[in-house]
């Protein structure tokens, strides 16, 4: 038996990995007609969960059900979404779940993020929860991370069809649904690899209506995630392959879709980006932007889009430190002309970024968002979770206050 031969200089084995992401991706302008298709694979009647713009954006609620109905599906309408998710509106459409009897239903999901994590959210635990329970929203809270029982999703969720109308949380694509309670103050995920929907119908031309100011905030909320997700500590090769070529993109489409909203080019790339972002940061992790973003969105009621681009600026200059040679791979990713010596290119990253989110006009501090300088350290305390734990630099409250009253 003849011998190995010597391993080649050079060759890194990249660390052990899973990787999820949705069995089944539709890109492309005018592929919404191709919707009733990809549901009839998986099941034989649609409930449908969406926001009111999204719906607006596909040509409202009849044009849905007509192409529904063109694979022989009905449709019927168990929950809208009027804003970021809650555990009432997990509780409320499952209330209005009507009974499968014999069919397979498919969750179909049309909006932004928050119509997909409401989704994502009813579509497990109308597997999970107690048939006999009566308590839902005891139901709800207990498959939360860090309230109630922390029950694992265990059994395969309903299948979820995710139709973004917007291009930035990249929520089609992810395992987990962000759920607030305003009245117990909290904002937590529920998390599962089962929870990616089955399949994603990305289509840009439904983006096209987005005012400007959602096309900044979920724009900022695509870089924000393409960039966390690349330096996290828990980075992996396959997403990080991923964002090399979303970012660049995504970093040229934005301000061409500021200037003509009716840009079908840049809004192809910044739905790609956004798609993109998803499977990073599932298969990855986020960092710091994230963390303080849900603990702002609980304090202040900021949208999590708007929360990201306040925060992502000060995250890199924090992490500029230790990610010095990924912010430089960055920089030459978007521009191949950059600075060969990586401090120089790295610097030229953070503010490039810095640069993007300022042009964007959202809000630059923390004071910008309605938060009041007392609470601080309150922010800082709530600034935890899986986000903050993927952070590069650790950072414990006391650090992070002094970080967020440089920011405000």
């Amino acid at each position: 038996m003849s011998p190995s031969p010597p391993p080649i200089p050079g060759i890194i084995a990249p660390t052990p990995y899973d990787f999820v992401a949705p069995a089944s991706i539709v890109f492309g302008s005018g592929r919404l007609r191709e919707l009733g298709a990809v549901v009839a694979r998986l099941g034989d009647v649609a409930w449908l969960v969406a926001g009111t713009r999204g719906l607006a954006g596909c040509g409202g609620e009849a044009a849905v059900a007509g192409l529904l109905a063109e694979a022989g599906l009905d449709m019927v309408r168990i929950a809208t979404s009027t804003g970021e998710p809650t555990v009432d509106d997990v509780v409320g459409a499952l209330r209005r779940l009507p009974p499968p009897g014999g069919a397979a239903p498919v969750v179909v999901a049309i909006g932004g993020g928050a119509a997909i994590d409401l989704a994502k959210a009813v579509a497990a635990v109308a597997t999970n929860r107690d048939p006999q329970a009566t308590d839902l929203d005891r139901e709800v809270t207990d498959h939360l991370e860090g309230v109630g029982r922390g029950l694992p999703i265990r059994v395969p969720p309903l299948p979820v069809v995710a139709v973004p109308t917007t291009a930035g949380t990249g929520a089609e694509a992810t395992r987990n649904a962000v759920l607030s309670c305003p009245r117990r103050r909290f904002k937590k995920s529920m998390r599962s690899p089962l929870m990616v929907p089955r399949a994603a119908v990305v289509d840009p031309a439904l983006t096209v209506g987005c005012e400007r100011p959602v096309t900044a905030a979920s724009g900022l909320d695509c870089i924000t995630q393409l960039v966390e997700a690349f330096v996290c500590r828990f980075w992996s090769a396959l997403p990080r392959a991923l964002v090399l070529d979303a970012l660049p993109r995504a970093v040229a489409a934005l301000p061409r879709v500021f200037a003509d909203p009716a840009d079908m080019d840049a809004r192809a790339a910044m739905s790609h980006a956004a798609l993109v972002s998803g499977i990073a940061l599932t298969n990855s992790g986020l960092g710091m932007a994230h963390g303080v973003a849900a603990a702002l969105g609980i304090e202040c009621g900021t949208p999590h889009g708007i929360a990201c681009a306040v925060m992502l600026p000060v995250a890199m200059s924090v992490n500029r430190s230790v990610c010095r040679d990924e912010f430089a791979m960055l920089e030459r990713a978007v521009d191949p002309a950059a600075a060969a010596f990586p401090d120089e290119a790295a610097d030229a990253f953070v503010a490039r970024i810095g640069a993007l989110c300022a042009a964007a006009g959202t809000p630059r501090r923390l004071a910008d968002v309605g938060l009041d300088r007392r609470r601080l350290p309150w922010l800082a305390e709530h600034s935890g979770g899986a986000s903050m734990r993927g952070n590069p630099v650790e950072l414990d409250p006391k650090t992070l206050a002094t970080i967020l009253d440089r920011a405000y």
